[in-house]
């Protein structure tokens, strides 16, 4: 038994070198991290660190930013986005890189120009009244308002940039060069006006982009209609005689029936489509129950597999109706078609042509009826068949205006709306049916809810309408002679992706080709006021299809530019804005002006053009190393800068792209205001503050989905401090470290060089985790090494050296190793923890100049590599897991207090791992008193664990006293000339 201490037992707690460190356990981190950040900025960081690389010549690194819109507080997904980029910047440039973030907003568009509309109806006003460049000045004032809003909010998230001088789409300069950039699509031979079905927005009187579109479930009406068939009109050979092709007798009246869900485009109708491989057979109705729009007798055309779906749509059960015979391809290609409002009373003729009827690829027979009712103005499917006929010219209406309205002396629906001025269901679909009803064109009716495209900004329902507009065209030859990757914006583009772009994720690749490979022109006009102006003039009474319709000459640019260097783009607006850029060289009256602005996508889409190359600090070569956003944006910012730069300097404006996924409740639900499970990034920073939040970023897979709540915070709270204990202890065993205290590598134990080895590994895993911008491998490689190779391993066994050990060699090399660690771990871990290293970092090193973000990575020599040491340890490790774990079940059982109350017995088969053992202070290694190796057989009451064979463990008591000072239980406690000391403690003491 050990002897128990008593009042006249010396007190030698005054005599350890006990841990001293002003670090708190209690980060404080919502009151604290204001004060770095003001820190920082008196400091002028960023600019610093540009210095420095100019100094030292460092390779440039360039993350663009993707330019958030201002408009609105940031949500929790502009938090992980700029924390994301942040992250990559920070780690870039302490990898020995010049990392340049330049921050920028999105400025110009219909989310703005909404909100300003919204104020002006509000006040009673209209929009349309205004003078346009008043109303535009409201818009740039909205979003500079913002603009000051997000910046503070983006920098509170630790994030470091140019924030004195951002770039903004609606600068004078950045204006001036967004219309150069749409100039040189003008000169090059892309630009042309054409009219085709565009998604459009009644809401918001505009077209809008594939990236401005949302899906969401929408009900719609349906209805099945009934075309007479009649004889197939055919010319005679001198084209001016009508002839009518004879058919069979029981398709004489009968009807073809289609089906479909916008039943507003039903009197744009030019065509009906079948497909040519299907089985369609005549049916006859036999018999009609109450309540039924069918008619006894009459014949219908119908594909097979889908006959009687439709008529038990129309209320005909199975003995209502009966198949009369197969209707063949050969048979259906002689058939001509009748509209359904033909002849009716009041029409005015506008339906009476017949309609063409054909086969058509895009026909199936999933669900409808098997044939397809084809309103060319209405559809791009359609329209793309008619303009590949060469027919567009007979098929296109304009029955639909800007405001989702039919036209006013459209026969019966004039002046009806598709949709209400709320973005709900108009009167236009009801009139519609009610005159098919009427006129006995119907065969049944429903509704259905489907996935349907929505506006992102007002939420309404959009439409397809056929509408003049202006297109880049990306398969026509772009005339610039930057032909090294193809002659097209699409060569170039899909060159660009598959040569010259590094995807993070590698799905990335496939997404955005696939969206290129197939996609139409680009539409770049938008019918609203708060842009850039498509600076270009048209020839008045010319087709767009003439030589001579657009007008192109580098000294009406020129003098554009230069108005909107020193006015910005208001100056197109301004009244006499046509004469003063035509000048003296045309006559006004022969040119006409185009008001229209470039869709925002052209905007961000040529952000490289004046922050890349047009900035000092942008790009040396005007291209990025990486474009950083949302997976979304594969259709959005990636997309159109891709389309921008291929059509201006012939290839792709970034050489990486990385995608992150969306922000997700804790049970994986979308966020939503209305169920209440959103996560603002500013009340996470009030509660735990920004390092929680970024901390929580690098924890997670951003190139999946990332989830987000109260329970996930709490955990990520909990990680982080467990980390900040593993500085604490840091900082406490480096208390007065000094450089006469080093020792060499070649000097230390080998624990302390198994410790170097681990961090010659791990700055290598560090390294190209962060070039890889693999964040969440290489904070998770760092924490386990924290806090179970150094707190639960290293830290616990040295902590007995450290505290009572004197100035012992052994003790000098932990306390240099601790050196080494502090100066990695800090650097590694700052890009994450920005706050927290600094806090680290000023605790050991204080000063008006001391920062962790002024320094590099240090360099770790490779000849701290040691495999066969490292081998050698991870035998020591795994016998040492046996020791303590049944240590632990005597701790459990209450049989001691503490492990240094052991002496166990460790039997172990294997004869070099006992040679190990007993190489390495086994007893220090695994914090007891003394412990006895053997290679005797081990009795069966052992301890053994299963994933050790080999090892095993008989628990004996210490024997001895317990020494006062280091808590050891030794036979020679006692014996020396300081009371109740071991040898060890009484050589420190003297």
């Amino acid at each position: 038994m050990c002897a128990e201490t008593t009042d006249t037992t010396p007190d030698y707690k005054d005599t350890l070198n006990l841990p001293q460190t002003d670090f708190p356990m209690r980060a404080g981190l919502p009151k604290r991290e204001p004060e770095w950040l003001e820190r920082w900025n008196e400091m002028r960081i960023y600019t610093r660190l540009r210095d420095k690389a100019k100094a030292e010549a460092r390779a440039p690194f360039t993350l663009h930013d993707g330019p958030p819109y201002a408009n609105g507080h940031l949500h929790i997904g502009h938090a992980l986005n700029k924390i994301l980029k942040d992250m990559v910047v920070r780690s870039q440039q302490m990898m020995g890189r010049d990392a340049r973030y330049i921050p920028g907003w999105d400025c110009h568009g219909l989310p703005i120009e909404w909100k300003i509309e919204e104020q002006y109806r509000k006040k009673g006003l209209n929009k349309d009244k205004v003078d346009v460049v008043d109303f535009r000045q409201e818009c740039r004032k909205f979003a500079e308002g913002w603009i000051d809003i997000q910046r503070d909010e983006f920098k509170r998230l630790g994030v470091t940039g140019k924030w004195s001088k951002p770039y903004l789409t609606m600068d004078f300069r950045a204006e001036r060069i967004i219309a150069e950039e749409f100039q040189k699509f003008l000169m090059n031979g892309t630009l042309y006006q054409g009219s085709k079905p565009v998604m459009w927005s009644p809401i918001e009187r505009t077209a809008l982009a594939e990236a401005e579109v949302e899906y969401h479930d929408k009900e719609s009406f349906t209805i099945w209609v009934k075309f007479r068939v009649v004889g197939k009109q055919i010319k005679s050979d001198d084209g001016t005689q009508l002839a009518t092709r004879i058919i069979a007798d029981d398709l004489q009246h009968a009807s073809v029936v289609i089906w479909t869900t916008t039943p507003w485009t039903i009197p744009s109708n030019k065509a009906v489509v079948y497909g040519e491989h299907f089985a369609y057979g005549l049916y006859e109705v036999t018999y009609t129950p109450e309540e039924c729009w069918a008619v006894k007798g009459e014949r219908l055309i119908l594909a097979d597999k889908l006959a009687g779906d439709v008529m038990r749509r129309a209320r005909l059960e199975e003995g209502m109706y009966t198949r009369v015979r197969d209707v063949s391809a050969e048979e259906l290609s002689g058939l001509s078609l009748k509209h359904p409002l033909a002849g009716a009373e009041g029409a005015n003729g506008e339906w009476d042509d017949l309609r063409d009827f054909r086969a058509a690829d895009f026909v199936t027979d999933e669900e409808g009826t098997g044939f397809v009712h084809c309103a060319p103005s209405h559809g791009m499917e359609e329209y793309d068949l008619y303009r590949g006929l060469g027919m567009l010219d007979q098929v296109i209406t304009y029955n639909v205006m800007d405001d989702g309205s039919f036209r006013e002396d459209l026969p019966f629906f004039g002046g009806t709306y598709i949709l209400n001025r709320k973005g709900g269901e108009g009167d236009a679909n009801k009139a519609v049916i009610d005159k098919l009803v009427e006129v006995g064109g119907l065969l049944a009716r429903g509704k259905i809810k489907h996935s349907y495209p929505h506006s992102w900004r007002s939420k309404a329902p959009v439409i397809y309408r056929n509408t003049p507009q202006w297109f880049a065209a990306i398969d026509r030859k772009v005339g610039d002679g930057q032909d090294t990757y193809g002659e097209t914006i699409r060569e170039r583009a899909l060159t660009s992706i598959d040569e010259l772009v590094e995807w993070t994720p590698k799905t990335g690749r496939n997404r955005l080709y696939s969206m290129i490979e197939a996609r139409p022109d680009w539409v770049l006009s938008r019918q609203r006021a708060w842009g850039v102006p498509l600076t270009c003039f048209v020839k008045v009474g010319a087709k767009p299809t003439d030589p001579d319709y657009l007008l192109r000459d580098e000294t009406v640019n020129a003098r554009i530019l230069e108005a909107f260097e020193a006015e910005g783009a208001d100056a197109w607006y301004k009244p006499g804005a046509k004469e003063r850029f035509l000048g003296n060289d045309y006559d006004p009256g022969e040119w006409e002006k185009v008001d229209d602005i470039l869709d925002v996508w052209f905007d961000s889409g040529s952000t490289h053009a004046f922050v890349l190359r047009d900035r000092e600090d942008g790009s040396d070569d005007g291209l990025a190393d990486l474009y950083l956003e949302g997976t979304d944006q594969h259709r959005g910012w990636f997309h159109s800068s891709m389309l921008q730069a291929c059509g201006t300097i012939g290839r792709a404006p970034y050489r990486g792209v990385l995608t992150h996924g969306f922000t997700l409740d804790e049970k994986g639900n979308k966020m939503s205001k209305s169920l209440g499970n959103t996560v603002a990034p500013e009340e996470v920073v009030k509660q735990y503050g920004a390092d929680i939040l970024r901390l929580w970023v690098a924890q997670s897979d951003y190139t999946a989905d990332l989830r987000i709540g109260p329970e996930i915070l709490k955990g990520v709270a909990d990680g982080y401090r467990r980390l900040r204990n593993t500085m604490r202890f840091m900082l406490g065993a480096l208390s007065h470290f000094r450089e006469e205290d080093r020792v060499d590598p070649a000097d230390m134990p080998e624990l302390e060089q198994w410790v170097l080895h681990r961090l010659a590994e791990l700055d290598h895993r560090v390294r190209t985790g962060y070039a890889a911008y693999d964040f969440q491998g290489v904070f998770q490689t760092l924490f386990n090494f924290a806090t179970v190779e150094l707190s639960a391993f290293y830290f616990d066994i040295r902590k007995d050296a450290l505290y009572c050990d004197g100035d012992t060699p052994r003790r000098r090399a932990a306390r240099t190793v601790m050196d080494l660690l502090f100066h990695r771990l800090t650097t590694w871990l700052a890009p994450v923890l920005v706050f927290t290293m600094e806090e680290v970092w000023l605790e050991r090193f204080p000063g008006d100049e001391s920062s962790v973000h002024l320094v590099d990575i240090p360099e770790t020599p490779a000849d701290w590599l040691n495999e066969p040491l490292a081998q050698k340890w991870a035998g020591v490790r795994k016998a040492r897991r046996v020791v303590t774990a049944a240590l632990e079940v005597q701790r459990t059982d209450k049989v001691i207090g503490a492990s240094l109350e052991a002496a166990p017995v460790v039997h172990v088969e294997d004869a070099d791992l006992l040679a190990v053992l007993k190489s390495v202070n086994f007893e220090d290694i695994c914090i007891t008193s003394d412990i006895r190796l053997t290679a005797d057989p081990a009795p069966a009451e052992a301890y053994r664990m299963p994933e050790t064979p080999g090892v095993s463990v008989v628990f004996e008591r210490a024997e001895g006293e317990k020494c006062q000072r280091c808590w050891k239980i030794l036979p020679d406690v006692g014996q020396h000339a300081h009371p109740a000391t071991c040898s060890r403690c009484d050589a420190a003491l003297s």
